[in-house]
């Protein structure tokens, strides 16, 4: 087996409103997560601010 290339050291913080926020190592400002569009409709919630889902970075990561 190959050594590791990158190890990820994240954190992850989750509010009370649903909101979560990740620390990732060697970045000073977190990454925000939370739900819009059909997230939200799924878990009959309204946000008080709509935030990118951890579903859209997985898409995107995959896809660019």
């Amino acid at each position: 087996m190959s050594e590791a290339i990158e190890i990820s050291n994240i954190t992850v913080e989750l509010d009370k409103s649903g909101d979560r926020r990740a620390y990732i190592s060697d970045f000073e400002e977190p990454v925000y997560y939370g739900m819009h569009g059909g997230v939200k409709d799924f878990y009959k919630s309204i946000p008080e601010i709509e935030r990118p889902s951890t579903l859209d970075h997985i898409v995107a990561a995959a896809g660019g």
